[in-house]
C-alpha cells in the first residue's frame, strides 16, 4: 500500500470516474486502475463498483476511502511540521476563493499581501464552495475565503467581514427612486439568480424563498433567469430582463462616467431593515501549522478598502 494509491482511491471517490480521477492526478487511466486494482488485491476487498456511466463507492470502500484522506491530511501535516523549522512567512500561499468574492476582493488583497510579504505570493483558484473544502481537506490549497454557511467540515474558521446584498435594477426602473427595498417585495419581480452550485444563489433564494415558488407568474410566464456569474447577471439587468441582488462588494466597481455597463444603465438600492448579508471567512486544516500566514493574510483583508462591508475581529473556530 502506497500513499500514491491512496491518493488514487480518494480521486476515484471524489469524481465517481476513472477518466476524471486519472486527469486530476495528472496520470493515465490505465496507471490509476491498475494501481487501484492492486490496492484492493492486496486488501482482498471491492472498493468500488465499475458502472458503464458511473463509479460507485462499496459500504468497505467509504470506510477505507475516509481513512485514506485522513493518512493524506496527516501526510500533510508532517511536511507542514518540517517547514516549522523555517520561515513561515516564505513560499507561496495556496489560496481558493469562491466566484462571487474573487473578483471584488483579489486586487487589493494581491496589492496589500505584496506590500506586507513579499516573500510569500499567492496562488490562487477561484471555485465553488464545495469544492474548496474539498481542496482543502486533500491539502490542494492551504486557505480558502468563503462565506457561511456551508457543511460542517471539521476546519478551522476565522470571521473577516459581514457584507450587506444590495437590489440592482436597470435604470428608469419604477423602484429605482425608493430609499430602502423590502426583502418580501421581490418575489413581484422577473429575478435573475445564479446557477446551482453557487452559495450566493442560496443566499439570495434564503432572503425570498418564495423565489423558488413563484418561479412562474399566473400566465404561466417564466419569473426567474440564471446566470453563470454576477457580472453576466448584471449585463442582464442592464438589458431589461429582470432584477437581482449582488453582494455590496460588486456595486464598489460601479464607476458612473467611466461609459460602458455601470454608465447610467444600472440603478442600486439597499434593503430595508434587517438587510440581508453574508458571512465571510477564512477557512485552513487544523493541521496546516503556518499561522503567521493565516495572521497575514487576514491582517491584509482587514487594512483592504471594503466598501460596505463591516469588518470583525472574532476568534477562531471550527466549523
Amino acid at each position: 500500500m502506497t500513499l500514491t494509491e491512496l491518493k488514487y482511491i480518494v480521486a476515484v471517490a471524489r469524481e465517481r470516474h476513472f477518466g476524471r480521477a486519472a486527469e486530476a492526478c495528472f496520470v493515465s487511466q490505465p496507471t490509476l486502475s491498475v494501481a487501484i486494482k492492486k490496492l484492493e488485491d492486496e486488501l482482498n476487498v471491492q472498493i468500488f463498483e465499475r458502472g458503464t456511466s458511473e463509479v460507485s463507492v462499496t459500504p468497505i470502500g467509504e470506510q477505507i476511502v475516509t481513512q485514506a484522506q485522513r493518512v493524506l491530511e496527516q501526510t500533510l501535516a508532517i511536511k507542514e511540521i518540517a517547514k516549522q523549522g523555517k520561515d513561515p512567512l516564505v513560499g507561496p500561499l495556496r489560496l481558493g476563493v469562491i466566484y462571487t468574492i474573487g473578483p471584488y476582493l483579489l486586487p487589493t488583497l494581491v496589492k496589500q499581501m505584496i506590500k506586507a510579504v513579499p516573500q510569500m505570493p499567492l496562488m490562487l483558484q477561484e471555485n465553488y464552495t464545495l469544492k474548496l473544502i474539498e481542496l482543502l481537506k486533500q491539502g490542494e490549497i492551504d486557505v480558502a475565503i468563503m462565506a457561511l454557511p456551508f457543511p460542517e467540515t471539521g476546519l478551522m474558521v476565522r470571521a473577516l467581514y459581514d457584507e450587506p446584498f444590495v437590489v440592482a435594477m436597470p435604470s428608469g426602473h419604477a423602484w429605482e427612486n425608493r430609499a430602502k427595498i423590502d426583502a418580501d417585495d421581490l418575489k413581484q419581480e422577473t429575478m435573475l439568480l445564479l446557477g446551482s452550485g453557487h452559495c450566493f444563489r442560496d443566499h439570495v433564494l434564503g432572503v425570498c424563498p418564495e423565489l423558488m415558488r413563484f418561479s412562474q407568474n399566473a400566465d404561466g410566464i417564466q419569473k426567474t433567469f440564471e446566470g453563470s456569474s454576477l457580472e453576466t447577471i448584471r449585463h442582464m439587468v442592464a438589458s431589461g430582463v429582470g432584477i437581482t441582488v449582488l453582494p455590496r462588494m460588486s456595486v464598489s466597481e460601479v464607476k458612473p462616467h467611466a461609459g460602458g455597463i455601470d454608465s447610467g444603465l444600472l440603478s442600486y438600492v439597499p434593503f430595508d431593515e434587517p438587510v440581508p448579508d453574508r458571512r465571510v471567512v477564512l477557512a485552513w486544516r487544523k493541521s496546516f501549522t503556518r499561522m503567521p500566514a493565516i495572521d497575514a493574510i487576514s491582517d491584509a483583508i482587514a487594512n483592504c478598502d471594503l466598501p460596505g462591508v463591516n469588518k470583525l475581529d472574532m476568534p477562531v473556530a471550527v466549523n
